[in-house]
């Protein structure tokens, strides 16, 4: 995850607690009949708005970044995909030098013929 976005997202998350506790305290307060309840609602209204708008916010990060830097890489990624392809290709090469050359253990196999001459 980006910076911008993971700093948008922590924002965001850090909102919502707030908003979550301040919701709690309202209805606490409003359960007990406190004076404290009617000011709490209407911080809880606020706070839900701001929270909402926070996550729009990591949403629209999370566009403009992908748009201004391009993919992101992910498993399913072509670029990884294409050093997949070059690695097998190597490594089948060097399987082909490797059985073409006859060099090594691999081209002693038929030490029988050299006995008979």
């Amino acid at each position: 995850m980006p910076d911008a976005v993971r700093t948008a997202a922590v924002r965001a998350v850090l909102i919502m607690s707030l908003t979550i506790i301040q919701a709690m305290i309202a209805f606490l307060s409003t359960l007990t009949g406190s004076w404290l309840a009617f000011p709490m609602v209407l911080s809880s209204v606020a706070s839900t708005v701001v929270a909402t708008w926070s996550v729009l916010d990591v949403w629209v990060t999370r566009q403009v970044w992908n748009q201004r830097n391009g993919v992101v890489s992910v498993p399913s990624s072509s670029a990884r995909q294409i050093r997949r392809e070059r690695r097998r290709s190597r490594l089948a090469e060097r399987a082909a030098e490797r059985d073409g050359t006859g060099g090594g253990i691999g081209g002693r196999r038929n030490t029988g013929d050299l006995s008979r001459a």
